[in-house]
């Protein structure tokens, strides 16, 4: 059974995780610290064959764009879980939810019309595991 506590510590993982992926995406910038970026790559676009470059320009700006995105989306999620959670959890709970699936839509009809259909199919797993329990409201008798 889930928890208000639960709920909200949930949040912070799912937080954290978005967030980290801002600082790989902007280590993509640097040519000595590229690798991680250019192997998530790899993964998202299968098979692992170390066809994919992170050697544009264009590229390379784009990462950034998306790693300032992601480490706002993340501290966006932290903020609410910490400071807003508890007199609103509900309204938090939908927010975060509603958030994660404009991302999956769009970044997975993205994916497939880009030829990169492999990644909505990690798309799935990604959504599954941030938002987790928070699919579900917490009971009323456990909300605090």
């Amino acid at each position: 059974m889930h928890t208000h506590q639960f709920h909200k510590t949930y949040l912070k993982i799912s937080a954290i995780f978005v967030m980290l992926f801002g600082p790989i995406f902007f280590l993509g910038t640097f040519p000595e610290t590229v690798e991680p970026i250019r192997f998530s790559m790899d993964l998202l676009i299968w098979p692992l064959d170390s066809a994919q470059s992170y050697e544009h320009p264009e590229t390379v700006f784009l990462g950034a764009l998306a790693g300032g995105f992601l480490l706002g989306w993340g501290v966006l999620i932290w903020r609410l879980s910490d400071e807003v959670y508890d007199a609103a959890p509900e309204a938090v709970r939908k927010a975060v939810v509603t958030g994660f699936l404009a991302w999956f839509v769009l970044d997975s009809a993205g994916s497939i019309t880009s030829g990169n259909a492999s990644n909505a199919l990690f798309n799935i797993i990604i959504l599954a595991l941030f938002v987790g329990p928070l699919w579900r409201s917490t009971r009323p008798e456990h909300s605090k």
